[in-house]
């Protein structure tokens, strides 16, 4: 497969990892990435999302894992290749098994979306046969630091319950962002962020496509440092 390339950085890919796409692209770009000095994404694939964090966060220290050896060993590439490379690391590794003495920042996650189905197409980065929802939760909230973060993101439908399975492991939702793929459709996505202090939660909205293949003036505005294409 012909590699994906960014500004300051290019994706080689594989059939057999999941391929860049708009929800790797959105994560990377709108989760906040203000003081935080350690990341740990889980589930990285190609590695974009955590190329991403190093590109908008200029200190910050990223350990990327993942369950898919030729995942793992595309995205240790592609770190490699990268400006960023002595920031990066990535280990093979099932997030339910990780063990650490060290306290992160930033959990970022896109997780499998889906129960486990009959379909064959990218089935640990799309199903939840080897991560569901509570494992990444219920994991992450034993290794964020005091005043650590968990992002994801995640099908609209099915945002009320991370929610309750976040709060049931005393992370308390600070901040969430409606997607939406064009405008006035329904929304389709949740960016969600979560940590352990209750505040006051920030709520946006954001839209990708004014009209079908048409990107929204928001989202050229995000991915500006990013994508290659103009307006």
């Amino acid at each position: 497969m012909k590699p994906f390339l960014f500004k300051n950085f290019s994706i080689n890919q594989s059939k057999k990892v999941f391929r860049v796409g708009t929800d790797g692209v959105l994560l990377g770009a709108l989760s906040s990435v203000e003081n935080v000095q350690t990341i740990l994404e889980v589930g990285t694939g190609t590695g974009l999302v955590s190329l991403m964090l190093t590109q908008r966060n200029l200190t910050a220290r990223i350990l990327a894992l993942d369950i898919n050896e030729e995942a793992k060993n595309i995205a240790d590439e592609n770190f490699r290749n990268s400006p960023f490379g002595e920031r990066l690391s990535i280990e093979l590794q099932d997030f339910k098994d990780f063990k650490t003495q060290q306290r992160f920042d930033l959990i970022i996650s896109n997780p499998p979306y889906f129960k486990e189905n009959s379909s064959d197409k990218d089935i640990l980065a799309r199903q939840q046969t080897e991560l569901s929802f509570e494992n990444l939760i219920e994991k992450s909230a034993e290794i964020l630091s005091e005043k650590g973060r968990l992002a994801v993101i995640i099908p609209f439908e099915s945002g009320a319950d991370f929610e309750e399975l976040s709060l049931n492991n005393k992370l308390f939702l600070s901040r969430k962002i409606q997607i939406f793929g064009i405008k006035n459709s329904a929304p389709k996505r949740w960016i969600l962020e979560f940590g352990f202090d209750q505040r006051e939660i920030s709520e946006e909205q954001f839209t990708i496509e004014r009209s079908p293949r048409v990107y929204s003036e928001q989202y050229l505005e995000l991915t500006k440092d990013f994508h290659l294409f103009q307006k």
